[in-house]
């Protein structure tokens, strides 16, 4: 008896299982990798701005906390706050172009980079009241100024400094 050798290949619906199996995995793969890119983006621009605040913040309350004087000392938020520091000059903080290039600044120098973009900012000082010092509190809202869509970052600062009385 003979043995009879078969070529059996692959039908054309076969292919197309394997094709569509395949085109599946691609799609969730590239969707995978695009949603971890727009996260590492976001927190790159959330620590970008995050550090751009601290140290504008950072930089305020060491000089407000050693100030002779700041004023307007009032109820009303500004964005502009003048002081006199502890050498008798006097500075002052300032919010400049809130909105698309907004920025702080030091009396004339930039506190923030351009990288980011003061959105709002309000100064609001508290006059002192029996045992408790007059403050300073500091409201500032930054994003990302490269940055656009899903992938901007946006944050929001608040502090109180309690001023020296001398």
């Amino acid at each position: 008896m003979k043995k009879q050798i078969s070529a059996r290949g692959v039908s054309f619906i076969e292919i197309l299982v394997v094709i569509a199996i395949f085109a599946i995995l691609g799609v969730l793969v590239g969707r995978i990798t695009l949603i971890t890119l727009r996260g590492s983006n976001k927190s790159e621009s959330l620590g970008k701005v995050r550090t751009n605040l601290d140290y504008s913040l950072a930089v305020m309350e060491r000089q407000l906390r050693n100030a002779e004087t700041a004023s307007p000392c009032n109820n009303t938020a500004v964005t502009t706050i003048n002081y006199t520091d502890i050498d008798g000059i006097p500075s002052s903080f300032s919010c400049v172009n809130i909105g698309p290039t907004g920025y702080i600044a030091s009396s004339s120098a930039r506190l923030t980079t351009d990288e980011i973009k003061i959105t709002a900012c309000s100064f609001t000082c508290s006059p002192a009241a029996g045992r408790v010092p007059p403050a300073v509190t500091i409201s500032l809202e930054a994003a990302d100024a490269k940055t656009t869509g899903i992938e901007a970052a946006k944050v929001t600062a608040t502090t109180k400094i309690f001023l020296r009385t001398y």
